[in-house]
């Protein structure tokens, strides 16, 4: 410093505006207000006109003028320019007349009325030797930037880079803080509208649980006691996330509202089907088994629109029957009518098995799902289990095959089975 010092007449006002910039990068400036301080810094050590910063957006390949010093903000594609030059090159660059130099975009010129005489581009890059943009100083009084210049420009841009990533960084880690905030909020809404307690339905052994690939999923449940029977739900939207939860949540109150006030297991379906069809996005849907089932008879009837396979586990048999969806998935289109509702009857011992695709598709680190077959195995060797006891069986074979391999997909079980002697 006292070499560069002595050659071009620092003073000790430009050494304490270095330095201050150098102290300043600990402080909890938000981003504007840090390149604004080395933007200014730049311009009383350099003696110029004007300094401005451009970020690099790799997403668009730009750089955009971020802050500039009496020059409105401007995008100009990565290629542009002195400064697309020095972003490529990731070298300095010091031009003593830009209207001489053919890379020079006189366009900002022209809109703001500024005319750049010289300038220093200095590339701005991160520890990781990632590109984060190009620092600008425009205009030196009384003549051209020299060696010197260059020397300091470069401490300013270096320290300018260490700002960038300090700031983008402590803003990626708040809206983080922020987004895991949210998605433990939109958790807790969704995990409220599944059945805190299972009903008590004499005769019966009744169990779900829902295990969310993220902090919130596609999938919901159901199992309440309404004046139509039980009512039997199991929902899958597709992907899982924020956007996902809010359609099932948003199914499943409908279809609580719906027998609430009275509709019947057809009603209710072609209702909440062309209402999600008209509000969530096109590109959106929901399989889903809805279904009602009457204790006194012991006979399931349901629609599924989408959701396969359904399992009936038959006790006397020791094997399962497998259903098929009835209609499209729920939202994919309006509908006007209906296949009729498919009929089971529940005899002592069998068990209806509602899974989603989490389940199923569940894969090993070789790529090989769980499938059909592992979970009849898991019913046949475990049926006589009370249901909840099952449930923790199924999940944990899963968790077993998978041998470590990540959930990748929102996993739900719906049990519904008639105890033996009733």
């Amino acid at each position: 410093m006292s070499a560069i010092a002595s050659s071009r007449g620092l003073t000790l006002q430009d050494m304490e505006v270095i330095l201050a910039v150098t102290s300043k990068l600990a402080a909890p400036f938000d981003l504007m207000t840090m390149l604004a301080e080395v933007v200014n810094a730049a311009k009383q050590v350099l003696h110029a006109d004007r300094g401005s910063v451009w970020l690099y957006d790799s997403a668009a390949d730009e750089l955009v003028l971020e802050i500039a010093t009496g020059i409105a903000p401007v995008r100009v594609p990565a290629s542009a320019g002195i400064v697309g030059a020095c972003a490529r090159e990731r070298r300095i660059i010091n031009v003593p007349d830009c209207y001489k130099d053919a890379r020079f975009n006189p366009d900002v010129d022209r809109a703001s009325g500024y005319r750049t005489r010289c300038m220093l581009a200095l590339p701005l890059i991160d520890h990781r030797e990632v590109l984060v943009g190009v620092m600008q100083v425009l205009n030196k009084a009384g003549g051209e930037f020299n060696a010197d210049d260059e020397i300091l420009a470069t401490a300013l841009a270096a320290q300018c880079a260490v700002a960038l990533q300090r700031v983008r960084m402590t803003a990626a880690l708040i809206e983080g803080e922020k987004m895991r905030q949210e998605l433990e909020m939109a958790r807790a809404v969704q995990m409220s509208t599944l059945p805190a307690v299972m009903p008590t339905l004499p005769g019966y052994d009744l169990y779900g649980t829902s295990r969310p690939a993220s902090l919130t999923g596609g999938d919901t449940f159901d199992l309440a006691l309404v004046d139509q029977g039980l009512l039997t739900v199991l929902g899958d939207a597709t992907g899982h996330g924020i956007a996902p939860a809010l359609s099932v949540t948003q199914m499943h109150a409908m279809l609580r509202m719906a027998f609430r006030l009275g509709a019947d297991l057809e009603a209710a379906f072609l209702n909440v089907n062309n209402q999600l069809a008209e509000t969530i996005a096109d590109d959106r849907f929901i399989t889903a088994f809805i279904g009602l089932l009457d204790a006194t008879t012991h006979r399931m009837r349901f629609h599924s629109g989408g959701q396969a396979p359904i399992l009936h586990y038959q006790a006397a048999k020791r094997a399962c029957a497998r259903y098929n969806p009835t209609s499209f998935p729920l939202a994919a289109m309006p509908l006007s009518a209906l296949r009729p509702a498919v009929s089971l009857d529940l005899l002592p011992g069998d068990i209806l098995v509602l899974l989603s695709d989490g389940v199923y598709e569940y894969c090993d680190r070789h790529n090989e799902p769980f499938g059909e077959a592992r979970v009849e195995a898991v019913l046949a060797a475990h049926h006589d289990k009370p249901m909840a006891e099952l449930s923790s069986v199924l999940l944990a074979g899963v968790e077993t095959f998978a041998k470590g391999a990540p959930q990748e997909d929102d996993i739900t079980i719906v049990l519904v089975k008639r105890e033996t002697g009733t």
